[in-house]
């Protein structure tokens, strides 16, 4: 099935990470280092810079009462950009559908604060996947009977994984920031995007790649995981572009916010020239699940009927997925 998307928002919290700050963290690393390896040159956090500096995160129990913002209150901020953006209210959504790599709470769903702190009465849920539960919404959502969906759903991903950052690891902390992202779909009302070409795989057998233990530190194997991360994105991007691409219409590809070094070579493999490929990841790092989504946001009033945009996302599980948006195409 395909659907429509309505409104896109996002919301990064106001402390920045800079590369310079990591640096007098001396923790072995400088901004050549980080440059080089990784293309981030900053990032932000619902934590305080001074409760980094002080104590590196190195207790995780410190963090709850460090940070500025709740995955609630980041949701809701960004949840209210998207409904601002798809002319609608609040009492529109029929559904709250959210998913991290960094719930707040084991119980309750995100889903559910976020719904609450907006004044919302109706079904929520999470649908995590790590890095790709804004993709695996999209993809369960295309799934199901148009008929037996409400009208109008909001997706929201709350990443603070910050908070779960050892900052005595130069390898955790030069990758990471916080970030949301939230989206209005639709089965049935037509809007200025199209969503199409809804996939996911799965491969569990790497489950144990790229973690975040319960009361632990982030931890990931990192050339693995970088490595196959390519490898799936071009995969998944070529799959796109061989059932989708259109010579009458412009494709763009947004790729997972993880590396910019991976998301060129990825590039690199498919043809897809520089003023087509759109990131936000040098200034915002990591932001996880929120990552590809806001950098589509972030250019909300830039995309133009015949834009194709192909997103790509992959994560822990492992897993990865893709769609495309489809501007002016209604039908």
């Amino acid at each position: 099935m395909s659907f429509y998307l309505h409104g896109l928002g996002h919301f990064n919290p106001e402390n920045e990470i800079t590369n310079q700050f990591l640096t007098d963290l001396d923790i072995g690393t400088n901004s050549e280092w980080i440059e080089e390896r990784t293309g981030i040159l900053s990032r932000r956090t619902v934590l305080s810079l001074d409760y980094i500096k002080e104590t590196l995160n190195r207790d995780l129990s410190q963090a709850p009462d460090a940070r500025m913002y709740s995955n609630a209150e980041t949701g809701r901020f960004a949840a209210e950009m998207a409904l601002q953006r798809a002319g609608l209210e609040a009492s529109d959504i029929g559904m709250v559908i959210a998913g991290s790599c960094n719930p707040e709470y084991m119980s309750p769903a995100d889903a559910c604060t976020i719904a609450a702190t907006m004044g919302m009465e109706v079904p929520s849920f999470d649908m995590n996947s790590a890095c790709t539960s804004f993709h695996v919404a999209l993809y369960m959502l295309s799934m199901m009977r148009p008929e037996a969906m409400p009208d109008f759903v909001l997706v929201v991903t709350p990443e603070t994984v910050t908070t779960t950052v050892d900052y005595s690891d130069r390898n955790g902390a030069v990758l990471w920031g916080d970030g949301t992202a939230a989206a209005v779909v639709s089965p049935r009302v037509p809007s200025r995007a199209r969503i199409v070409g809804n996939t996911l795989a799965s491969s569990p057998a790497g489950f144990d790649k790229v973690t975040i233990g319960h009361n632990d530190h982030f931890s990931q194997e990192g050339r693995t995981v970088q490595m196959f991360a390519i490898k799936k994105t071009v995969r998944v991007l070529r799959a796109l572009q061989k059932e989708h691409e259109d010579q009458e219409r412009k494709l763009h590809f947004v790729g997972h916010q993880a590396n910019l070094n991976m998301l060129q070579a990825v590039c690199r493999y498919c043809d897809i020239a520089d003023d087509r490929h759109h990131f936000n990841v040098a200034d915002f790092g990591n932001t996880g699940a929120a990552g590809a989504p806001s950098v589509v946001s972030m250019r909300w009033d830039e995309w133009k009927d015949g834009d194709d945009v192909a997103v790509v996302g992959v994560g822990s599980g492992l897993t990865w997925s893709g769609h495309m948006y489809r501007f002016g195409e209604t039908g």
